[in-house]
């Protein structure tokens, strides 16, 4: 074995041996105070079990002193008078769930009696007790069969203060403790002598503190293995009394004077051991893994010295490469900056094309709706004219009036189409939503007219601001509208709706009475289209190229077959939040 070797191991197991020493010192703290925890938690679990048994005793003890005073049994004098005061007894006894109720006379005569329990109270310390105006209490086994029970006798008083006598209520207290059998902590209550007298683990009923103090064993067989450890001032039982007590417990008394008992409990210390060994096992991993580290950290420093050199060298080969890539990765960004400069310009002029479209689909309705105001103008010009020469001012006000108001229409119809004919650069901004269908109802108006059409369109009484542009989100509208009225041709019944929502998002909803859509799924792919191909009705483009600006303006746009026939599409706009906080 080389020197070198040598002093490695060595140094390995110095580091071995004083992570395992430290490991056992953080053990043995986290275990004391997990116990600490243990300790409180089980208090705490001890305290709440003997305050529900006194608590239960109390209800007994307050139901003696209560039936003391009850007139069947202060005028009570002798058993055979005894039927209404036995009937009162049985009736308490039916109701309170008390296991016997006795009433006796100063000398210990039983009166009056309900229940299966014989007792004869006369001489014993807790009816003296009584006689002498006090309660008295005690507890013990009845019976051949050892029933446990706890009783209470509460003094009957007279007019003047004389003692007439003393009720005896008798709790059966298998009956208090069959509600917590089996509960989490095991507890059980020991008396003067060290025998358990109740418990929530009914295989240690009866067990008794063994001659030399230590530990407990049953009645008639021989003590089990039992052993008493102390750790940070906690007494520790490691005992064998079953399977459902703990071998290793945290033992904890309580004494209750009140009853004259000493309650107990037995803590599981397992948890404390799993989180003491699990605090002991990470620091064992973190110094192993920290010395593995090291270990490895001197190892590769040897390496790197040793690769240090093959690695220029690669290096140096390396960088050519990559400087023939680098050159060849500027020239594919400059190809592909082109292409989507190109692309850009192609869906630009694809969109305008759509609006010329439209413009060409709207021009026989639109030609009606321009000559309409015009030769009405030209009508009432000349009547205009007339009047003045017959000298009727007033009437010729009144056509020049109409004259305007006709100019004006004719105006507002040119500045639509000019608006919507116009290729729109403006970035996306507030856009008034209800101006924009008004608009696109406005552009559409005639060709709905000329086909019968019928448009069924409130507008709300404000405005409502979406973000977009005014002209492509108007294109979005009119396309919408020209689909409905294509798609209604040789339909019966003819009407576009459309609807404004604001709840639960902003939007709105264009339904036809058509034929619906035949495959939703593809109805906004570009050139699908259900006309014929090649007519006049377009290519299908139409709605692809809706579905494209709505969501350049972060919208959305779908379409669905309504339930009662006809299509309903809808397009979801965002709020101009910031012009609403503005307001």
């Amino acid at each position: 074995m080389s020197p070198l070797l040598r002093t490695r191991l060595a140094v390995i197991a110095v580091f071995v041996l004083a992570v395992g020493i430290c490991a056992a010192g953080i053990w043995r703290y986290g275990y004391v105070q997990a116990l600490a925890q243990l300790d409180k938690q089980g208090r705490a679990d001890l305290a709440l079990a003997a305050d529900r048994f006194t608590g239960e005793l109390r209800r007994f003890r307050e139901l003696s002193v209560l039936l003391a005073d009850h007139p069947d049994l202060t005028t009570l004098a002798d058993a055979e008078d005894s039927a209404a005061a036995t009937r009162l007894l049985q009736k308490t006894a039916d109701k309170t769930g008390a296991m016997a109720l006795i009433y006796a006379d100063p000398q210990g005569r039983v009166l009056a009696h309900a229940g299966d329990v014989v007792l004869k109270p006369a001489g014993s310390d807790y009816f003296r007790r009584a006689m002498q105006g006090a309660l008295g209490s005690f507890f013990g086994r009845l019976g051949p069969d050892g029933r446990r029970v706890y009783a209470y006798a509460a003094p009957a008083f007279g007019q003047r203060g004389a003692i007439l006598g003393a009720v005896v209520v008798l709790v059966d207290i298998a009956e208090v403790e069959w509600d917590w059998i089996g509960g989490q902590p095991p507890v059980f209550f020991t008396d003067t002598n060290g025998r358990i007298f109740l418990s929530n683990r009914s295989e240690i009923l009866g067990w008794q503190k063994t001659s030399d103090a230590e530990g407990m064993a049953p009645p008639a067989a021989p003590a089990p293995p039992f052993t008493i450890d102390r750790i940070g001032g906690h007494e520790l039982w490691l005992l064998d009394w079953g399977g459902y007590l703990p071998q290793t417990a945290l033992h904890l008394t309580r004494p209750k004077p009140v009853i004259g008992m000493t309650g107990h409990a037995l803590i599981d210390v397992a948890p404390a051991r799993r989180v003491a060994g699990l605090q002991a096992a990470v620091f064992v991993v973190i110094c192993m893994a920290f010395g593995v580290v090291l270990f490895q950290l001197a190892e590769r420093r040897r390496s790197l010295a040793r690769a240090n050199a093959q690695l220029e060298n690669h290096v140096a080969s390396r960088t050519a490469e990559l400087s023939q890539t680098n050159i060849a990765l500027r020239r594919e960004v400059a190809e592909r900056k082109e292409a989507e400069a190109a692309l850009k310009k192609a869906q630009a002029d694809l969109v305008q094309a759509g609006k010329l479209s439209a413009l060409g689909q709207m021009s026989a309705g639109i030609s009606h709706e321009l000559n309409q105001p015009l030769m009405a103008i030209q009508q009432f010009a000349d009547n205009g004219a007339a009047l003045m020469d017959k000298g009727h001012p007033q009437a010729a006000r009144s056509n020049l009036q109409r004259i305007a108001d006709l100019a004006a229409r004719a105006a507002r119809i040119i500045k639509n189409l000019r608006a919507f004919a116009r290729n729109e650069n403006e970035p996306t901004g507030r856009v008034d939503l209800v101006h924009v269908i008004a608009t696109a109802v406005e552009l559409t108006q005639a060709r709905l007219r000329a086909d019968g059409i019928a448009l069924n369109w409130t507008p709300p009484g404000m405005p409502l601001f979406v973000v977009g542009g005014e002209v492509r989100l108007g294109q979005v509208f009119v396309n919408l509208i020209n689909n409905a009225a294509d798609a209604m041709s040789g339909q019966p019944e003819k009407s576009i709706t459309i609807r404004l929502d604001t709840d639960p998002r902003l939007s709105v909803t264009v339904r036809d009475t058509g034929p619906g859509i035949a495959d939703p799924e593809r109805i906004f792919e570009p050139f699908y289209t259900t006309k014929e191909v090649g007519g006049e009705d377009g290519m299908g483009l139409g709605l692809s190229i809706s579905y494209g600006l709505v969501q350049s303006f972060g919208g959305n746009i779908r379409g669905a077959n309504a339930p009662d026939g006809g299509a309903i599409f809808t397009v979801e706009l965002e709020p101009w939040a910031r012009a609403e906080a503005a307001e």
